[in-house]
């Protein structure tokens, strides 16, 4: 049977992989420490034997639009990458595992989930930073994208975000294959798209949702109202539902789990509060 062996939390600002060294000389030391974060991000999931890799992002008005926003989409067929251009990477065919797409999503139809589905994607940066700074590049491990609605109004609630996680998690481990799965939760915290501000980070709402990561506590995430995490996070602090997601389907996976805080950094040239975090089973 597949196994949920592994599950990570990481920043996806474009500018991580277009131009990660852009800001002024006394960020270049919180951009590399950031860096150095994913490539050990990248060994861990190569030392868990991990063939396919389940990648939680949300749209930003690239792939989908005010015609057509949806809730939560499973891509179950080829997958390419990046759709932007300007992150400065030759866009490939990216390897995915279809059988166990496929068998997510039916799992998810048969339990009240109505997934969107894409036959054919082509990734942006949220599902494209994580595989480009973990899996290297070209990729050459299989990924599952999954896209929720967590980047624009109206979002996806986060209660629902923690049933998701959990529905996955069950359908990895009701799938009949010897697959070894890793989840990312993906993007955050702190920072403001498109706003006057962009480029604040709050370190102190950033602190406040590592310490309830850390703790395992995604009741205290799902109870963070959308007015107060936009007030005191900014619109892109909405993706901790990503994060959700990904605790959710760990938690499902191994019960009590442990937390391990790889780096925070709050970068303003990344307009974010940059976070990189291991999910790990309790000793």
């Amino acid at each position: 049977m597949a196994q949920l062996v592994g599950a990570f939390g990481m920043a996806h600002v474009p500018l991580i992989s277009a131009d990660p060294y852009l800001g002024p000389s006394s960020e270049v030391k919180k951009c590399k420490r950031a860096m150095k974060a994913f490539e050990e991000i990248g060994r861990r999931v190569q030392a868990l034997q991990a063939d396919t890799v389940i990648v939680i992002g949300d749209d930003h008005y690239s792939l989908f639009g005010p015609h057509c926003l949806p809730t939560m989409l499973i891509g179950i067929g080829d997958v390419e990458g990046p759709h932007e251009t300007w992150l400065g990477l030759e866009r490939l065919p990216i390897p995915t595992n279809i059988p166990l797409a496929t068998h997510i999503m039916n799992h998810g139809f048969e339990h009240d989930f109505d997934w969107s589905v894409a036959k054919t994607m082509c990734l942006d940066h949220s599902n494209m930073i994580p595989i480009h700074r973990t899996l290297g590049w070209p990729c050459k491990t299989r990924v599952i994208p999954v896209y929720i609605a967590a980047g624009v109004m109206p979002v996806i609630p986060t209660r629902r975000c923690a049933e998701l996680g959990c529905m996955i998690a069950d359908a990895v481990a009701s799938f009949p294959a010897d697959d070894r799965v890793v989840i990312y939760g993906t993007g955050g915290l702190s920072h403001w798209v498109g706003e006057v501000v962009m480029g604040k980070v709050n370190e102190t709402f950033d602190r406040m949702v590592i310490d309830k990561i850390e703790r395992g506590d995604i009741e205290g995430l799902v109870a963070l109202t959308d007015e107060y995490v936009l007030e005191h996070g900014g619109n892109g602090a909405l993706e901790i539902r990503n994060w959700i997601v990904a605790m959710s389907a760990w938690r499902q996976a191994v019960g009590k789990y442990e937390a391990e805080l790889l780096c925070y950094e709050p970068i303003p040239s990344w307009i974010t509060g940059t976070t990189l975090m291991e999910l790990r089973k309790a000793a």
